[in-house]
């Protein structure tokens, strides 16, 4: 049998996501285990399956569909639905996905676990770890019996080289625009050269400390430096100092970077919710008593119109710029 992974991609240029090849890095782990293979599902792909070889996939089942074209939760969950060929289906935790997995789970009467951040100590049964409580807790969940339909937090596993000498195949899916159920209005392409913010090593992220959305220059330039995405606290989002896409925190995105630098930020427990599976966390803030201290590995106290441009030249020095 084989577990399937879902092989995500970029709508506007075909290539994969990190995330893909995270998913398909766990699902390999769990192969090992159980002597299955790992296929991965591609919807209109464009990029070669040798990169998708190389972390695992024996085999790779390329989908291409007009109706597919725009994202729709339930079209994706028919396609992944019929193309299964085992009881374990392994998703990145995007966006996306994570859109599309109850539907799956209820497709193939599977057990849904969301969020996993670990290879599973044990296949029979099934027994992972997952964060839970908006990111506060780390549980313990057992599938004993039946399918289940795994998602993988991204940066929290990691990518794990493991070159196969895969194949690849057309997979025919008989999809229509009605099983779609969502009609595409409009879409707005995000800048090609911006990060992504959860799939970022490094977020430098910044809040109400810089006083304004003018004074985000040097945010961005530091994030420039360290090859870095930019995101924000949810005020900041809210009063319009930058876009929604950058919110992070329990009712924003949940990132699980190398590397997060608060800038500004007090470190509310909601703020906290999106940003403590962070590896490690360097707060810079003028107030020695915010929270976010609390939960820093590295803290600076001090004026953030001082201490981020010495960072910044700090990083150029290094650099030899």
């Amino acid at each position: 049998m084989a577990i399937l992974v879902y092989a995500e991609s970029a709508s506007a240029d075909g290539q994969y996501k990190k995330a893909a090849f995270e998913a398909i890095s766990y699902a390999k782990t769990i192969a090992d285990k159980t002597g299955d293979t790992v296929t991965a599902v591609a919807i209109n792909a464009t990029e070669s399956s040798d990169s998708l070889y190389k972390y695992g996939a024996n085999k790779v089942l390329k989908v291409s569909n007009d109706a597919l074209k725009s994202f729709s939760p339930n079209a994706y969950a028919k396609v992944l639905s019929e193309l299964k060929d085992g009881d374990t289906i392994v998703l990145p935790a995007t966006n996306d996905a994570s859109s599309f997995a109850p539907l799956l789970a209820l497709k193939t009467d599977a057990t849904l676990v969301t969020n996993v951040i670990a290879a599973p100590s044990n296949v029979a049964p099934f027994t992972a770890e997952r964060r839970a409580f908006s990111g506060k807790g780390i549980e313990t969940v057992e599938v004993t019996e039946g399918a289940k339909v795994v998602t993988v937090l991204q940066n929290a596993f990691g990518l794990k080289e493991n070159p196969v000498a895969g194949t690849e195949e057309a997979a025919n899916v008989s999809v229509s625009d009605a099983d779609s159920k969502v009609k595409v209005v409009k879409v707005e392409q995000a800048s090609s050269d911006k990060i992504d913010l959860k799939e970022a090593e490094i977020v430098v992220s910044a809040g109400r400390g810089m006083k304004g959305p003018e004074n985000w220059g040097m945010i961005e330039e530091l994030a420039s430096l360290l090859g870095a995405a930019t995101a924000s606290s949810k005020p900041v989002a809210d009063i319009g100092w930058r876009p929604h896409s950058e919110h992070v925190g329990q009712t924003g995105k949940a990132i699980a970077p190398k590397l997060y630098i608060a800038v500004g930020i007090s470190g509310a427990i909601q703020h906290l919710a999106g940003v403590n599976g962070s590896k490690t966390i360097v707060v810079i803030n003028s107030d020695a008593e915010a929270p976010f201290f609390k939960a820093a590995d590295y803290g600076i106290v001090g004026d953030a119109f001082e201490v981020v441009p010495k960072l910044i030249e700090e990083v150029k020095k290094y650099k030899g710029m």
